[in-house]
């Protein structure tokens, strides 16, 4: 186990070559889950928890960790199963999503897989519209479940998707009628969140729920005359099933009727991103997950010009 815990903090470094790594664990009982290794600041043994008042029922209390208030969300519980209740053997998986630190309880930690993207597949249609993964994979004959963790916090902490007063108070908000951007992301709830929040700025988007699909629908719009007359810009999440949104871009770089492209990464992994990182997978931006003010004054702001590469 302390192999494992030891690793987390060294192995983020996984960028533009279609893999991840992911951390496998357990909630109860004997199916396998995994998170991404690039949104884990480290796991520990659960640690005394006490109780917050008026909190969501998922969050099974709230731990002091150097200085830090932390929300504890019991994970088992979050997707629709019973609750941990044995944490003297259990963990917490700390992490960083969107912004916000908090923990996740499980049952328990089995250990970092390094896999091809290709490998990993969108969850089956079978799973239903109300299901909590975002995305499949096969390890050792087993299948583990990649949970859509995004979801699960917009559904225990909220979502803010609402444009503030000052933003839509602009000359410039609301009146992008012809402004198209395709929104490439494997999570639903993402898709919808930057959907919604442009639709408030008037603009038109496109979606696709990973970077294969996102390339094959630019390549064959590039088919049909120049891609910059008919979108103004592409935002994409990083971690996406077959194709990630480093992988898509290089690819779009290296097509010449895409290679202008602007292409703004948009992702959870905002603990690991700086703008060397950005610039070389050949992206032009990256806006952390997800503020909808910072993400349509960025978009506002570049379609009229003010924002350069």
């Amino acid at each position: 186990m302390a192999g494992v815990l030891d690793a987390v903090d060294q192995r983020t470094r996984l960028a533009g070559q279609n893999r991840l790594e992911l951390l496998l664990f357990k909630l109860k009982g004997r199916q396998t889950f995994g998170i991404n290794v690039f949104k884990i600041q480290e796991v520990i043994q659960c640690p005394p928890l006490n109780h917050m008042p008026k909190s969501n029922h998922f969050v099974t209390g709230v731990a002091n960790m150097r200085g830090r208030t932390i929300p504890i969300i019991d994970l088992s519980q979050a997707i629709g199963r019973s609750a941990i209740s044995d944490h003297a053997n259990a963990y917490v998986i700390v992490s960083e999503f969107n912004r916000k630190v908090q923990g996740f309880l499980v049952g328990g930690v089995d250990r970092i897989i390094n896999l091809n993207w290709e490998d990993v597949l969108p969850a089956p249609k079978s799973a239903g519209k109300n299901h909590y993964l975002t995305a499949v994979t096969r390890v050792d004959g087993e299948i583990v479940e990649i949970i859509d963790v995004e979801k699960i916090l917009a559904e225990v902490i909220g979502e803010t998707l609402i444009v503030s007063n000052d933003i839509l108070s602009r000359e410039d908000a609301g009146i992008q009628s012809g402004k198209r951007i395709m929104v490439v992301d494997d999570s639903s709830v993402a898709r919808n969140q930057i959907k919604r929040t442009l639709e408030q700025l008037g603009i038109e988007c496109l979606l696709a729920h990973d970077g294969k699909q996102a390339l094959d629908q630019l390549k064959e719009m590039a088919g049909t005359g120049p891609i910059e007359s008919q979108i103004d810009m592409l935002i994409s999440d990083v971690e996406m099933p077959e194709m990630d949104g480093y992988t898509l871009t290089s690819s779009i770089r290296k097509d010449p009727r895409l290679q202008d492209l602007f292409i703004v990464l948009h992702t959870s992994l905002s603990g690991v991103f700086n703008e060397s990182m950005v610039k070389s997978v050949g992206a032009n931006r990256f806006i952390a997950k997800f503020n909808a003010d910072d993400l349509a004054n960025f978009v506002l702001e570049y379609l009229k010009g003010d924002q350069v590469d």
